[in-house]
């Protein structure tokens, strides 16, 4: 005998006793469980039940009906061809992509444009949850493609890109599935991506000059210059500083905002964590300790008795080498590129981020947004978690089983 679908969509506020209640009523109609979903938003449940009656549907939805009202909820109950075709392709499971949208908020008019936009490109949203309300408002959206081809990932990103730049969020877009939960090492630039500001600038304060170094950055950083030819200008700025102002430096790098909780949360769930920067080994060695990071290369300043010669000594990372430098880590790790992300925010970091299976622009010039396959527009790293599929309600209870508290203000 075949069975029919019933799906039951309970909604009111969250209180105990709702669910036992529910499934009471459903045991002793004898019925199948095929799936549950279960949501609360600020203090409003909204429980979703699909289940499979061998025999007299209605008298289902009467006893679930009679049941909700003895707890004051709320009861839609759906049968057979109400559901739709096929009601077990409506989940995540048959999803195409994942649309991740941050804001500082997500308006309703910004989401109704992302939602518009995707229905244009005939892109149905299966599912929405919640990743983050703090420091961002995170969405994640489920959706199905009409036709799923390598070519939607591109429409997707650039129609989705444009809405994003208009309405003032972050939208980020994924392939669902394995590949996008497989993801196992993560190399983050330094300097305006891991801490805030240019190191080389603040060791130009040391010697006075400092505003001809952030000249010689910008431009470089726009793309305007070769990156190997503005390190060697800037550096040669830097001759006769002491080796001391490296030190003092280091010590006092300001973090981004949100980059210990990243780091902390990705090597939670083993990620291999590392930094690979065009600045200098003398700073990020101090770095990689004081984070734990697995990993790190840059460039090594030459020092002789006791001052900065103002030139650099090796093999420079530069684009080229930042890129080769991604390579060789994860090889050391046995990990493929695909499963590789990169975090960065400026033009040296186009190829770094080419050859990662995802590549993040952080607070980026626009000729790394460009090539990224999302950007991130809020000062907080923690961002990068949200579009990786770690929600907020996650990291916090990870952290308060390790005794830490986050401070929200």
């Amino acid at each position: 005998m075949s069975s029919t679908p019933v799906l039951i969509t309970t909604t009111g506020p969250d209180k105990p006793g709702v669910s036992s209640v529910l499934f009471a009523a459903l045991a002793r109609q004898g019925v199948e469980v095929l799936d549950v979903e279960q949501v609360v938003i600020r203090g409003q449940l909204v429980l979703g039940v699909l289940v499979a009656v061998e025999s007299d549907p209605e008298a289902v939805q009467e006893a679930v009906e009679q049941a909700m009202a003895t707890v004051s909820m709320r009861v839609e109950v759906r049968i057979g061809d109400a559901i739709g075709a096929d009601p077990y392709a409506q989940g995540t499971q048959g999803s195409s992509h994942v649309v991740v949208v941050l804001g500082r908020p997500v308006t309703a008019r910004a989401f109704t444009e992302v939602a518009r936009r995707l229905a244009a490109l005939d892109a149905n949203i299966d599912a929405i949850r919640s990743v983050a309300d703090y420091p961002v408002t995170g969405l994640e959206v489920y959706v199905s493609v009409a036709e799923d081809t390598q070519v939607a990932d591109g429409e997707l990103r650039s129609a989705l890109a444009d809405v994003a730049s208009r309405v003032g969020v972050d939208v980020a877009v994924e392939r669902a599935g394995l590949t996008r939960r497989a993801k196992r090492l993560v190399v983050f630039d330094v300097d305006s991506t891991l801490v805030q500001g240019e190191v080389i600038e603040m060791l130009g304060a040391h010697a006075g000059i400092e505003p001809q170094i952030r000249e010689i950055t910008e431009a470089a950083m726009r793309g305007e210059l070769n990156f190997t030819e503005s390190l060697e200008r800037r550096v040669a700025l830097l001759e006769g500083v002491p080796a001391s102002a490296l030190d003092e430096v280091a010590a006092a790098l300001e973090l981004t905002p949100g980059a210990r909780t990243t780091i902390r949360t990705l090597k939670r769930l083993g990620f291999h964590c590392g930094v690979v920067s065009g600045g200098f080994t003398q700073i990020i060695e101090r770095l990689v300790t004081e984070l734990g990071l697995d990993f790190g290369a840059a460039n090594n300043l030459e020092v002789v008795d006791g001052k900065l010669t103002g030139r650099v000594v090796g093999e420079v990372v530069d684009r080229e080498g930042k890129a080769a430098a991604l390579h060789r880590f994860a090889a050391e790790y046995d990990i493929p590129l695909g499963q590789c992300v990169a975090v960065g925010d400026g033009a040296n970091d186009i190829d770094m981020l080419a050859a990662a299976g995802m590549g993040v622009a952080f607070n980026a010039k626009p000729a790394l947004r460009e090539v990224a396959d999302t950007a991130l527009s809020h000062p907080y790293l923690d961002a990068v978690l949200f579009v990786l599929g770690v929600t907020r309600t996650e990291v916090e209870a990870a952290d308060s089983a390790d005794g830490l508290q986050l401070l929200r203000p």
